[in-house]
């Protein structure tokens, strides 16, 4: 069942789970993913807490404690997932000193509703780092107009950082220019740069949702002819941007500095059309020093159906800026629909920020002592 997972990580893609809770932790499910499906990092969004905390009662003997203690619900918030993060950063440990601090990390997001606010998102990132207290920890940043400068100087102080919600290759090429500044600034402070970490999550699945609707609409043989092509298309020539920037002077002074590559992380890789096949985004962003983040069905899928047939990405870079070009020509405005695809995706978060408000409000009121 593993052969293709483990192909997959033979060439250079680190697997990362796209989910976590409770129950995951202490069934021994996550240490097993690690064992047997050559998984090696994990993921996390407001989404993924909010699910997890609302199914069965995995979380009743904490929340019991906290609603003694009378604590808000964003304080119960933060305790229940940095819990969650601290656990699975410690059963991932192994992993993140056998490579040296490349693999083994959990990530966690800040308050998506600081999205477009750089000093507290900043704030919000020291503060996680010091509440799961593990290195192997990476803060997710969204890499709005806001998020960019505290990137920059969350990296200057020397925390590691997933930069979420890349949609765009003018975004991403300012995300890597902000993680060079804190690089460049961390360098400054005398911090060491080996131990600074980050990964920038470009989204893939949701362009195509995108972009497909308005092909769909148009309806010509040419536009059919384009479903499914803008996501590859667009990810492809992000990784010839990375190729690029970590290449350059620049880079090669801090890489004499031992910092590391940011790596692009193809984030959002589960199909979303069943026309599609469900391994599409992983068989087709197969290239080295990529990390692929899964949910566990694509994951599954990758295991029993993926086709690794080495580096699918290098070389594609003509042909995929053909594609965003014949895209254009049928008047769809790739800034336009990137642009949508954040807004969209920073109101998603805000959104399942709120249900997780809600549903652990509920629940702190359900486990409450009653009054004497």
């Amino acid at each position: 069942m593993t052969d293709a997972l483990k192909r997959l990580s033979d060439e250079g893609v680190a697997i990362w789970l796209d989910d976590l809770s409770r129950k995951r932790i202490t069934s021994g499910n996550l240490a097993e993913l690690i064992d047997e499906q050559h998984v090696v990092g994990v993921t996390t969004n407001p989404s993924i807490f909010q699910k997890a905390i609302s199914e069965g009662h995995g979380y009743d003997t904490q929340l019991t404690d906290l609603a003694a203690r009378k604590v808000t619900v964003e304080e119960a918030i933060r305790m229940i997932t940095t819990a969650d993060v601290r656990d699975a950063a410690d059963i991932l440990r192994p992993v993140f000193d056998a490579t040296q601090g490349q693999d083994g990390r959990v990530s966690i997001e800040v308050d998506p509703r600081l999205a477009h606010d750089t000093r507290a998102t900043v704030a919000e990132a020291k503060q996680l780092a010091w509440l799961v207290d593990r290195p192997n920890t990476l803060i997710k940043i969204p890499a709005t107009e806001a998020g960019l400068p505290a990137i920059a100087e969350v990296i200057g102080l020397g925390i590691s950082v997933n930069v979420t919600l890349i949609f765009s290759l003018e975004r991403y090429r300012r995300v890597m220019e902000a993680y060079l500044i804190g690089l460049e600034k961390a360098k400054e402070r005398g911090l060491d740069l080996s131990k600074i970490h980050s990964v920038a999550s470009f989204f893939v699945s949701r362009v195509d949702t995108e972009i497909d609707k308005r092909l769909d609409g148009i309806g010509t043989p040419e536009a059919k002819a384009l479903r499914g092509k803008a996501a590859l298309a667009n990810a492809r020539l992000a990784y010839e941007a990375y190729e690029e920037v970590f290449s350059s002077e620049r880079w090669a002074a801090l890489d004499r500095a031992q910092a590391n590559k940011q790596r692009p992380l193809w984030a959002s890789t589960g199909v979303k059309d069943p026309a599609y096949k469900d391994t599409l985004y992983v068989d087709e962003l197969v290239a080295p020093g990529t990390v692929n983040t899964m949910p566990e069905a694509t994951l599954e899928a990758t295991a029993a159906r993926g086709e690794i047939r080495g580096d699918t990405v290098t070389g594609t870079y003509e042909q995929a800026r053909a594609d965003l070009d014949a895209l254009a020509e049928l008047g769809i405005g790739y800034d336009e629909v990137v642009q949508l695809l954040e807004d969209e995706g920073v109101s998603k978060f805000e959104a399942a920020w709120n249900d997780l408000l809600a549903s652990t409000e509920a629940e702190l009121k359900r486990l409450a002592p009653s009054e004497a």
